[in-house]
């Protein structure tokens, strides 16, 4: 169950990292829209290099805390 939460607090992290990569605020803001809100923040490649990241990063942290 450790390992399972260790992995859940790095990709939130990870993923907190990741949120500000690529991310660009139009040029012409639409009526109702904040006007920092991205363009297309391309959440499905985030969450999928967040997941990649973050297993790799529990590999190694389960590695070195086994041993």
């Amino acid at each position: 169950m450790t390992g399972l939460l260790l992995y859940v607090i790095i990709w939130v992290v990870i993923l907190f990292m990741a949120l500000p990569w690529g991310v660009h605020v139009p040029e012409k803001i639409e009526k109702g829209h904040a006007t920092s809100a991205p363009e297309n923040p391309y959440m499905g490649i985030k969450l999928l290099v967040t997941s990649l990241i973050s297993a790799l990063l529990w590999i190694v942290a389960y590695i070195l805390l086994k041993n």
